[in-house]
C-alpha cells in the first residue's frame, strides 16, 4: 500500500535541497542513521505482504482480497516508481520496484482464484 505521508516528505526533501537550506548527507547523526535505515523500511513492507501471496496461492482461494484495491496500489505504485527514478531516489526506486512485482504476483493470484 501507498503511504501518502511521502508525497510531501519528498516535496519538502527537493525544496530543501534546492534551496541549499541542508547539506546531504545530512552532518545530524540521526539524519545519517535515518536515510540509512529507509532501505531495510522500504524492503520490510513488501515482504511482509508475502504471507497474503502465500495464502492465495497455497490453497487457491482469494475470497476476501479486493482486486480494485490492490490493482489500484499496483497502478499507484508504478507512478511511484516512475517519481523516484526521475528524481533518482534510490530508498524509493527500491522500494516501489519491490511493491510492484509483489502486488503484481497478487493481482495474478487474486484473477485466478476468486
Amino acid at each position: 500500500m501507498v503511504d501518502f505521508s511521502k508525497i510531501m516528505h519528498h516535496f519538502h526533501i527537493r525544496k530543501r535541497v534546492h534551496q541549499k537550506l541542508e547539506k546531504f548527507p545530512s552532518t545530524d547523526s540521526k539524519k545519517r542513521f535515518l536515510d540509512k535505515i529507509i532501505y531495510f523500511v522500504g524492503v520490510s513492507g513488501p515482504i511482509m505482504t508475502i504471507p497474503q501471496v502465500w495464502e492465495i496461492y497455497s490453497k487457491h482461494d482469494a475470497t476476501g482480497v479486493s482486486l480494485v484495491s490492490w490493482g489500484w496500489y499496483l497502478a499507484t505504485a508504478f507512478v511511484w516508481l516512475t517519481y523516484a527514478i526521475v528524481h533518482k531516489e534510490k530508498p524509493l526506486i527500491m522500494t516501489y520496484a519491490l511493491w510492484i512485482l509483489i502486488e503484481i504476483v497478487l493481482v495474478v493470484g487474486i484473477v485466478l482464484y476468486s
